[in-house]
């Protein structure tokens, strides 16, 4: 090989290496909230690179992150994280976090976008032991053109739920949303709650509320 070849392979390495550590730079600096449910809500704080306001002592209430951020939940077994988030709510019982409502995006997407969230975050899921709960009647989100079709129509939105052993829930939810910024288009919203159970296999459906 020449001399020209062999620079031109070495000046290849370079840059995919450099467009590499910029990529990865860029994920890795991406604002984040990382926690467990049921930890000490300080905890969080202390360790999250997004901040978010300090709980009021013995109160049940919430706090909102000061910048768009993703959650990473951080459970050794069911960790997942998300994409960065707009919408994002730790919810906390006197100095505990009790529960996350989000909506895993910065604006509301195509349903193209929306499902590629949607399968995502299912595929972490499945990968680290989570399950479906109750698929007959929430069945996990799908990309075939069915799925899309039932989310087009559907006038609430559809949900499914996710379960972690006895330790957590998720209700994932897609619905329509609109958007004055795109007024000619089909925009969407994903909603995530996150918790303790609440969800039992044997419940009837009118009792399914989020917590």
């Amino acid at each position: 090989m020449s001399t020209l070849h062999l620079l031109g392979w070495r000046h290849a390495l370079i840059a995919f290496a450099i467009l590499f550590l910029f990529t990865f730079k860029a994920f890795s600096d991406d604002p984040e909230i990382a926690l467990v449910i049921g930890e000490p809500y300080e905890d969080m704080r202390q360790r999250s690179s997004a901040y978010i306001p300090p709980a009021l002592p013995g109160e049940i209430w919430f706090n909102i992150p000061d910048s768009d951020a993703r959650l990473n939940f951080i459970d050794p077994t069911y960790g997942f994280v998300t994409p960065l988030a707009r919408f994002f709510t730790v919810i906390y019982d006197k100095g505990l976090i009790n529960s996350v409502r989000m909506s895993p995006q910065i604006e509301p997407l195509l349903l193209d976008e929306t499902l590629k969230v949607a399968l995502d975050l299912q595929d972490q899921w499945r990968r680290t032991g989570w399950t479906s709960t109750r698929p007959d009647e929430f069945p996990p989100i799908a990309g075939t053109p069915a799925w899309q079709e039932r989310i087009q129509q559907s006038r609430n939105g559809i949900k499914t739920y996710w379960q972690a052993g006895d330790q957590y829930q998720i209700m994932l939810m897609v619905g329509r949303f609109a958007d004055s910024r795109h007024p000619g288009e089909e925009r969407y919203l994903i909603s995530l709650s996150l918790a303790e159970p609440w969800v039992k296999p044997w419940e009837a459906y009118d009792t399914l509320a989020v917590p």
